[in-house]
């Protein structure tokens, strides 16, 4: 269990909601498979396959959100309606009106959905009840929202933020690279991307090069500011800082994962447990001395009470066109 990504949030302080609970609320939205006429259906899952929802480590919570999706491109309803229009247009001696067509494609939407492959995926989220982190492997924060979107259905109240800091990922990245240096328990990797503020949005990205020197300086200098940096952190863990605050590429070295060998796992399910113990471990770590990196955490921000307030209106889920992205 390695995640690829973090989407990070903040867990109010005395939080007190335990995995017991959580796993009665979660309960509530257990996934379904899709019904014949379901477009989509999103609920809970046990992240290791058994009847748990929640799944516990060392005191770090692991859950997992299920989707499946129908995979009907509209593109075939659309073809498949026209072809009927013009078949009624030869009968009725005029070619169907807005209503009609409307009518049709319902029904030839209503007639393929059962007949629609199925596509299924998982994303998990990671809860730190004492640290007060949630973690979800997402690339971007839209498709944490997708996790967030649930969770406020499901919970009674889950007040999150997320984590903010106070210098900016943008600023700190360029005082970074412009110092050659990276801050204390990190090194600066060799890829990186930095854009122009002007209104060309003008980007360099090197991607193995090396960052010293006066050529990305020049880039700095003529206005451009980094958006993306690869950072290590203590040999151990390298990943992608971004402008928002997210971390890309997560990749957790050979050093941590001969600790996973060392453990001698003899069965899947402990070799799961194990290396969710180790990438908790090493998140624990990152995570703070990344704040400090970055001036520490600014107190005092919104959090969003999920459950507290109704969720916003969520627009009817359209049939999933087959090649769309996963999490």
């Amino acid at each position: 269990m390695w995640f690829k990504n973090l989407q990070i949030y903040r867990l109010p302080v005395g939080w007190t909601m335990t995995a017991a609970t959580l796993e009665d609320q979660l309960a509530k939205k257990r996934f379904q498979p899709c019904g014949s006429q379901d477009q989509e259906t999103r609920g809970w899952l046990s992240p290791t396959g058994d009847e748990f929802l929640v799944h516990q480590v060392g005191g770090q919570w692991l859950i997992a959100l299920g989707v499946e999706n129908r995979l009907l491109p509209s593109s075939v309803v659309k073809q498949e309606a026209e072809e009927r229009a013009e078949a009624l247009a030869e009968q009725q001696g005029y070619k169907p009106g807005r209503k009609q067509m409307k009518d049709l494609r319902e029904q030839v939407l209503q007639e393929l959905l059962p007949r629609a492959f199925t596509r299924r995926r998982k994303a998990f989220a990671w809860i730190d009840p004492v640290g007060g982190w949630l973690g979800i492997d997402a690339p971007s924060q839209a498709r944490a929202e997708d996790v967030l979107e649930v969770l406020r259905q499901t919970l009674d109240t889950l007040p999150l933020a997320l984590l903010r800091t106070e210098l900016s990922p943008t600023s700190a990245m360029a005082d970074w690279l412009a110092g050659g240096e990276a801050p204390a328990g990190f090194t600066i990797d060799q890829d990186c991307e930095l854009r122009s503020v002007s209104e060309d949005k003008a980007a360099v990205r090197y991607v193995r090069h090396p960052l010293e020197g006066d050529e990305v300086r020049g880039h700095l200098t003529a206005g451009k500011l980094p958006t993306r940096l690869a950072l290590t952190f203590d040999d151990r863990v390298s990943f992608v800082l971004t402008e928002k605050l997210e971390v890309k590429r997560l990749d957790f070295l050979d050093v941590v994962k001969e600790n996973l060998d060392q453990q001698g796992a003899e069965d899947a399910r402990a070799l799961f447990d194990a290396g969710f113990a180790l990438m908790t471990g090493e998140l624990q770590r990152l995570l703070p001395a990344l704040i400090e990196a970055l001036g520490g955490e600014l107190k005092g921000g919104d959090a969003t009470a999920f459950g507290a307030v109704p969720a916003p209106a969520r627009e009817p889920a359209a049939a999933a066109v087959a090649g769309d992205p996963p999490f």
